[in-house]
């Protein structure tokens, strides 16, 4: 992700107006919050992140019948 030098915002600011850095984020994607003068903190718009990360819309549900299919030994070793 490429940083421009306008999507800048102190941590302070951010947290005084809100509503400033989420036009921001609509009109630029992105902004970027700073704690201590040095990048901390990324906010950026929903479909931005989801094409970013890959999320789908799959079900909680699906996630755990998955994730307890591939893990079953170990979570029934667990349980002893």
């Amino acid at each position: 992700m490429k940083i421009n030098i306008e999507n800048l915002v102190s941590i302070s600011e951010a947290n005084q107006n809100f509503s400033r850095i989420a036009r921001l984020v609509d009109e630029k994607g992105t902004a970027i919050i700073l704690k201590n003068n040095a990048p901390r903190y990324a906010l950026l718009d929903y479909d931005l992140f989801r094409q970013d990360t890959n999320v789908d819309n799959e079900s909680l549900d699906a996630v755990a019948s998955r994730v307890l299919a591939k893990y079953i030994k170990a979570f029934e070793e667990l349980a002893k």
